[in-house]
């Protein structure tokens, strides 16, 4: 009884020793991933998460399950020389085969989400123009100030947010806000005077990390919710 006992504490004791050791080995491996990641895609403040238990097993394979990539905030910048804030982005990373020096890798397939804010929507907007939840899924408030024969207006329309293509041919998207209809009062040309502070277009995907592409979007309480995805992406490396 007493060497079973032994055995037993042996046993719990190196079983311990190895789930450290497994936990600092996935802890070294998600810091070096998230700064070979921040150096090539010039991002900062990037979290990698590896999951999966155990750990050094899969390091072993260089096949891991699952690596999530979260990142706090990514300015962007768009053709004409305005910078799209995401407050938010994350990305999860299945299927990650590791390169032979361990530093980086390809990922089978990719998805995530992003969010921009309606205040980081107003401040990439042009000057005198707001940007709020339209109400509806889809639907943005834009408000415009305007100046039209001699006086300043101030018009607020119902928009609709969409993704749609860049016509670059590399699979480019663009996110896309576009006014269901311009109360026009019966002023001849107020309409297309409205519509060039409130319709405007913003390419945001220059900004994501390499292979990731938006792929359909929303727009809620919390500002407009981009989903995100991607295979056979560059994962570090």
């Amino acid at each position: 009884m007493r060497v079973l006992r032994v055995v037993v504490i042996i046993g719990v004791v190196l079983g311990g020793l190895f789930v450290g050791l497994d936990r600092w080995a996935a802890g070294y491996a998600e810091d070096r991933l998230a700064d070979r990641i921040q150096a090539r895609q010039g991002l900062s403040g990037v979290e990698a998460d590896v999951h999966g238990f155990p750990f050094l097993t899969q390091l072993l394979s260089r096949d891991l399950d699952q690596v999530d990539l979260k990142v706090a905030g990514v300015d962007v910048a768009t053709a004409d020389g305005r910078t799209t804030h995401l407050s938010r982005l994350r990305v999860a990373f299945r299927g990650v085969e590791l390169n032979g020096d361990y530093d980086g890798g390809t990922a089978r397939s990719a998805k995530g989400s992003a969010l921009v804010t309606y205040a980081d929507l107003t401040a990439a907007a042009q000057p005198g123009v707001t940007v709020a939840y339209g109400g509806a899924p889809g639907k943005l408030k834009v408000t415009a100030s305007v100046e039209f024969l001699g006086r300043t207006l101030s018009r607020s329309v119902v928009s609709t947010v969409s993704l749609v293509d860049s016509g670059d041919g590399k699979g480019s998207t663009i996110v896309r806000v576009r006014a269901d209809e311009v109360p026009g009062e019966g002023l001849p040309g107020i309409e297309a005077v409205v519509r060039r502070k409130t319709d405007f277009d913003r390419r945001i995907d220059g900004g994501l990390p390499s292979g990731v592409r938006l792929t359909e979007l929303t727009s809620d309480e919390s500002g407009v919710v981009l989903t995100l995805g991607g295979k056979n992406l560059a994962l570090a490396g």
